[in-house]
């Protein structure tokens, strides 16, 4: 009886995720974000755009991951090139840079640089059943 009762569990918790819709798949992309404690323009993005990044389509599309820029730069694996300056955002796809904003010279300029880097970027694909859709 335990065995039929754990097994109706499991197939009702699995038609509850199918009924929730598709599931995300993992970003390919990430955007990283080259930081510097005492850095006033790093600290100008930090009011002016991350409290909203994530909720952003550019935000879905590329996550944020902060990064501490030491003295003498970083040649973090996948960059073509070490980074230097703070604030550096960097564009990976795949583990391998595809585009870069040195400075930080406010959101606007942020947002237009950063959807220009990202048009390029695949959608991800959502299945559900046979059907494909893209999000």
């Amino acid at each position: 009886m335990g065995l039929i009762r754990s097994r109706a569990w499991a197939l009702l918790a699995f038609l509850a995720l199918l009924c929730a819709g598709p599931v995300p798949l993992a970003a390919a992309a990430e955007l990283v974000m080259f930081t510097r404690d005492g850095c006033p323009w790093c600290a100008r993005f930090e009011r002016e755009v991350a409290p909203a990044y994530h909720l952003t389509e550019e935000g879905r599309l590329a996550p944020l991951r902060r990064v501490e820029l030491r003295p003498g730069g970083s040649t973090l694996a996948g960059l073509a090139a070490p980074v230097i300056a703070a604030p550096t955002f960097v564009l990976f796809e795949d583990g391998r840079e595809t585009g870069r904003i040195t400075g930080y010279q406010g959101d606007n300029a942020f947002w237009g640089l950063l959807g220009k880097m990202l048009a390029d970027v695949p959608q991800p694909i959502h299945r559900s059943g046979t059907a494909a859709r893209l999000d």
